[in-house]
């Protein structure tokens, strides 16, 4: 296979089978197709790390370290998230009787379109991912938007309208603003071209001020679609209201494609000499978002919302390492990867919490160790997980970056980081407590398809991968991580 057909396959598989799935009549065969097409994603993901592809369309198609790293990460989570569909899916078709407040609309719901645009989600990710033009990179972004709204609708509950209209007003704005960015940096006296080699290149001639302008636009635009506090409001309600699996894939693929996109502009704007620049307001809304996280989880009565709230912590963690030199964005890439591993697993367990209680809400699940315990494993390894507990990849990656703080002289943002860290982490392990300690609460559901191999191996095999990464990490990870980040010498 020659590396132009390794690169066109990437995007086209999941967009041709996405169309497919739309036209099949049975939704056997579209599971079936889903696993199909998710695996030869992972196939060719597993194929460009082995050999890079050489860039086609004139340069405007090609993988920098970034974007592979960012490529097997969404490739490995939508493998996963392709097989625990296979028993969710299942449990969708087979109504069971739930709480009235808590019900979902079950009948007749529309796999072919959820099928369909999971699929087409996956392709637009990966457009971002493997794009060196900014316009492209921007249109991909947009069309993420436009795949996975159906999807956060899937249930048609009122909540779910409410959720997604907010998804799309609010990322739609955010676009726009991008959009507004991309034309500062091309309405000046040397206009380059929007290809990001092109750029970089020349980007000591661009003017300052324009410059500025623009990475402004483009960090409110990007930060929008990464989650981002203050304009993070849309990511509660999404992250909540959409099916479990995703749930998934827009914490831990579609936040990281908004993230890519928002560092090719820190890459410009450092290539221009604006590093201070960058560096302060990138600092200033990590430790927003940070904070708003903090603030929310302690006080998180739905388990759906406190990952997403988590979500958002783990966002303005991304955004101070990559303030922070390269080995800050070091950090930042590590925990990316690390969040996704672990922001899946947990979703995916949050998918068979929801199906066994029929409830999100944290005060009705108790005694969880009793009533299913693999589940209660996963939940709670998964919470220490995230909440940066040794030996998990994420405390490797939370430690770089605190690190990279204090020897750049950041004493107050390192101090502030590990406050905020430690009160996310102490919000985290008390949920997982109350929910897994105590007699067992009533279930709302008979079924127990949640505990099906579907359900459990994907969050399980997620999570010995992120602590894979905490206890060694792969030479050929790192020399990805070291060139994505910029490093030309030894990463400590």
């Amino acid at each position: 296979m020659t590396s132009e057909t390794i690169l066109y396959g990437l995007v086209l598989l999941p967009l041709f089978g996405g169309l497919a799935a739309f036209a099949l009549r049975s939704d056997r065969l579209r599971r079936a197709l889903l696993l199909l097409v998710a695996f030869g994603h992972l196939a060719l993901a597993l194929m460009a790390l082995r050999a890079r592809p050489a860039p086609v369309l004139n340069g405007w198609i090609a993988l920098d370290d970034a974007g592979l790293l960012f490529l097997l990460v969404t490739s490995i989570l939508f493998a996963a998230a392709a097989v625990y569909a296979q028993g969710y899916l299942r449990s969708e078709s087979r109504p069971a009787h739930r709480d009235p407040e808590e019900s979902f609309l079950f009948d007749n719901a529309p796999e072919a379109v959820f099928t369909g645009c999971l699929l087409l989600f996956l392709g637009t990710m990966t457009l971002v991912e493997v794009s060196r033009h900014l316009g492209l990179v921007w249109v991909a972004v947009e069309a993420t938007t436009l795949a996975s709204a159906p999807l956060i609708y899937f249930h048609r509950h009122h909540r779910s309208l409410e959720a997604v209209w907010k998804y799309l007003m609010i990322c739609s704005v955010g676009i726009a603003l991008a959009l507004l960015g991309l034309f500062f940096l091309v309405s000046v006296e040397f206009a380059p071209s929007l290809q990001l080699d092109h750029i970089l290149r020349d980007a000591a001639r661009l003017p300052a001020p324009w410059l500025k302008a623009a990475f402004i636009f483009m960090l409110v635009g990007y930060g929008t679609k990464m989650g981002l506090a203050p304009m993070h409001t849309w990511l509660p309600d999404a992250h909540s209201e959409a099916p479990s699996l995703v749930s998934a894939l827009l914490s831990g693929s579609l936040l990281n494609c908004a993230f890519l996109a928002l560092w090719r502009m820190v890459q410009v704007c450092t290539a221009a000499g604006l590093g201070d620049f960058v560096r302060d307001l990138l600092l200033a809304l990590g430790l927003v978002s940070l904070g708003m996280a903090a603030l929310f989880i302690v006080q998180q009565r739905d388990f759906k919302r406190l990952l997403a709230y988590s979500s958002i912590e783990n966002m303005g963690i991304m955004a101070i390492g990559a303030a922070l030199g390269a080995t800050g964005a070091a950090g930042a890439f590590l925990h990316a990867l690390n969040h996704s591993l672990i922001k899946g697993a947990l979703f995916f367990v949050a998918g068979s919490l929801l199906a066994l209680y029929g409830t999100r809400a944290t005060d009705a699940v108790r005694g969880l160790s009793r009533r299913a315990p693999a589940v209660a494993r996963l939940w709670l390894l998964g919470l220490l997980a995230i909440g940066g507990m040794p030996p998990f990849g994420a405390f490797a990656s939370k430690f770089i970056v605190v690190r990279s703080a204090i020897v750049q002289g950041h004493a107050a943002v390192a101090a502030a980081f590990l406050l905020l860290v430690f009160v996310v982490f102490v919000g985290l392990s008390g949920v997982a407590l109350r929910m897994i300690l105590g007699p067992p609460s009533e279930p709302k559901s008979e079924s127990r398809a949640a505990l099906s191999p579907a359900w459990i191996v994907p969050p399980a095999v997620l999570l010995l991968l992120s602590l894979v990464l905490g206890v060694c990490i792969p030479a050929f990870l790192e020399r990805i991580i070291q060139g994505a980040a910029g490093i030309t010498g030894v990463w400590p």
